[in-house]
């Protein structure tokens, strides 16, 4: 985290100047340090390696180069930055390539002012923050990993992380597409909680390699489903 006390420094990449400018804007407001801005890749990577932002709010389609490929490049650069995601897709393929890219979380454009405040705030201490649609995605592909038995020759990998009974059940059904407030609804907990099954769920899964897992899923064909 950056030197001021509890200010996270955040640079904000997006080629839509008025979006940019409303999204930094809107969280200079709320108490974040934007340190830089970029409106396409090749200045994106270089801004990001001189601001030393703690999270890069990253739009994936940009000019000079592609989002997922700044992801990559910034990241290996500095492994203690944090990527969240900012993107009008929702397309499958997109979220599993961003977060094989390196990024923490997904957030869709249609998010809140508030949703991209409290998503900022958890992906700088690294939580994976994903819209809850894109968890179920992102959940389903490490449910299918899990299930899977693995060629022999992986068998001195780690094993996939144990979840509790309560996370498995928040699991199945975020991974069937419903909301959190459904699910909430459902197992008569609040959405909070739901929350942070979610994310203590994906925390798990993010500690035995989550980009190797994902590799692994696109290789196997498991994304196409």
């Amino acid at each position: 985290m950056s030197e001021q006390q509890g200010t996270i420094k955040v640079m904000v990449v997006d080629d839509h100047p008025m979006w940019r400018d409303a999204v930094a804007r809107d969280l200079g407001e709320s108490g974040f340090e934007v340190v830089a801005t970029a409106g396409d890749g090749e200045q994106a990577v270089r801004r990001a390696k001189a601001a030393v932002p703690d999270v890069l709010v990253l739009d994936l389609n940009l000019p000079a180069k592609p989002g997922v490929q700044v992801c990559k490049e910034v990241v290996a650069a500095n492994p203690a930055l944090r990527v969240l995601v900012l993107s009008a897709s929702g397309e499958h393929a997109d979220v599993l390539e961003a977060v094989k890219s390196g990024a923490t979380g997904y957030l869709l454009k249609s998010a809140s002012t508030e949703e991209l405040v409290d998503a900022v705030r958890r992906t700088a201490v690294g939580d994976p923050v994903f819209t809850p649609g894109l968890a179920g995605l992102v959940l389903g592909e490490y449910r299918r990993l899990a299930s899977e038995p693995g060629p022999a020759q992986d068998t001195d990998e780690p094993k996939a992380p144990r979840l509790t009974e309560r996370e498995t059940e928040v699991l199945r059904l975020v991974a069937k597409g419903l909301s959190y407030k459904q699910i909430a609804e459902r197992l008569v907990i609040s959405h909070r909680t739901v929350q942070n099954h979610v994310q203590n769920t994906l925390g798990k899964l993010q500690l035995h390699n989550r980009v190797e897992l994902v590799r692994y899923a696109i290789e196997r064909g498991l994304d196409d489903e």
